[in-house]
């Protein structure tokens, strides 16, 4: 979503490229830059405002030292800002109670169904005992969605649909979910308009009689300034604890979901892209800004392999790392877990200067299909032992998946500059120390 403000950014830092010293006429005129990149991503304006003078000042104010470059110092102060304006440190939802109520709350077509599966999902994880509660008594096909999420991810449904009070409903859910030992409850609401007086009425009663630990009010990135404007009433009405922003993987300019926590005064607490279950991160504003500015985000990557890829089978492939032996059925087995990671563009997204390389780059699970369908047309033989294709092999094999000998040739390249890079990690000590250096290196 942040690829076009990335870019202008990136753009606004070059005016300094090559400065000696900050000076007042060079810092006035990158600082414009970057507000006018700001403005044109639809960030409040008062905020794009307060933001830019403040590292105006703060630019000015520091002298640079000689390791450090002007345009250097300027992303720096600018990643400290931004990340400051989306809220400066991660804060995490709070689960008092027995069960620990969390209430959702929206406008329609927000994705609050979609976002309370995949917190269920997350929490679920985290070795928790969940529930979800389908209280949407409006949208007919809300309380099937629900289940149907539910049953995915192996998490109870609480639902009477034949009952029309969503106060009463989400209080026998709380008795069942006391009876059923569940430490937390997800109360699934209709969507609502903050004009319509009745329907905020039923959302305010459901806060009042639960006493929720949380109430999340979620949003949807794309919908603009409006955005910011509708969680402005809603929060004056609801006094909410945090906001979920959903669809960041579209294609909207995306800067009104910076600018809300500014502008509300409530954190962002997640972040959802796509539909899959798993996608959805806890939302840290200075990873965030360090995206945005194109410095990547390594510790999420590596902690998105860590929850998704299977100890075992991590533990078999070190083992055949360190003996070089890792072949084409290795690398179509770490093709599925990488797949299970999430939106493949927005994990490229977290590798430091990779939002310029794929501004313009469509990328998708489909990417990987004529890897998979080249692999898959490999003997057994061959995919345990590449060394042995040659070219009447690539040609049966480019016939099989229906690619090119170009494409198998290619496969096969990067295929051996990998185990390459492999060998080099092993004789540096191994996956698992280069693992913890990277950690040790981003303060983990």
């Amino acid at each position: 979503m942040f690829e076009n403000l990335s870019f202008k950014l990136e753009q606004a830092f070059k005016t300094l490229k090559g400065e000696g010293r900050i000076t007042e006429v060079n810092v006035a005129k990158t600082v414009k830059e970057i507000r006018k990149a700001l403005i044109d991503a639809d960030v409040n304006y008062k905020v794009a405002k307060e933001v830019t003078d403040t590292i105006k000042e703060k630019a000015l104010g520091r002298d640079v030292l000689i390791s450090v470059s002007p345009g250097q110092l300027l992303v720096k102060i600018t990643a400290e800002e931004l990340a400051f304006m989306m809220g400066g440190t991660r804060k995490d939802i709070q689960l008092q109670g027995d069960p620990a109520v969390i209430l959702i709350a929206g406008l329609q077509g927000s994705g609050k169904t979609t976002f309370s599966g995949k917190l269920a999902a997350h929490l679920k994880k985290q070795g928790r005992q969940v529930m979800l509660a389908a209280c949407d008594i409006y949208r007919p096909a809300a309380i099937d969605q629900l289940k149907v999420l539910g049953e995915q991810i192996g998490v109870e449904v609480y639902a009477e649909p034949e009952n029309k009070d969503a106060v009463a409903i989400a209080k026998n859910a709380i008795s069942h979910a006391k009876k059923t030992a569940k430490k937390v409850l997800i109360v699934d609401t209709a969507g609502r308009l903050a004009i319509d007086d009745e329907m905020m009425k039923e959302i305010s009663s459901l806060k009042s009689s639960l006493k929720p630990s949380e109430t999340l009010f979620v949003v949807d990135s794309m919908t603009g300034q409006d955005a910011v404007n509708t969680a402005k009433e809603f929060n004056e009405k609801l006094n909410f604890d945090g906001v979920v922003l959903t669809k960041l993987d579209g294609d909207a300019r995306g800067g009104a979901a910076l600018s809300i926590r500014s502008v509300v005064e409530k954190p962002i607490k997640f972040i959802s892209t796509g539909e899959k279950m798993e996608a959805l991160d806890v939302f840290h504003p200075d990873r965030m800004a360090q995206r945005i500015l194109g410095m990547g985000d390594v510790i999420s990557l590596v902690e998105k392999a860590q929850q998704n890829f299977d100890e075992d089978e991590a533990r078999r492939l070190n083992q055949k790392i360190r003996k070089n032996q890792f072949n084409f059925e290795d690398f179509l087995s770490q093709l599925e877990q990488i797949k299970k990671m999430g939106n493949i563009k927005d994990l490229v997204g977290m590798l430091p200067g990779m939002n310029k390389v794929m501004k313009d780059v469509d990328i998708d699970d489909d990417s990987f299909k004529p890897i998979e369908a080249i692999i898959k047309s490999m003997t057994v033989q061959e995919r345990h032992n590449p060394d042995i294709i040659n070219g009447s092999r690539k040609k049966r094999i480019a016939d099989g998946s229906g690619t090119s000998i170009q494409e198998v040739n290619n496969l096969m390249k990067q295929f051996s500059d990998m185990r390459k890079m492999m060998k080099t990690m092993n004789k540096l000590g191994g996956g698992k120390r280069a693992l913890s250096g990277l950690k040790s290196a981003f303060g983990k």
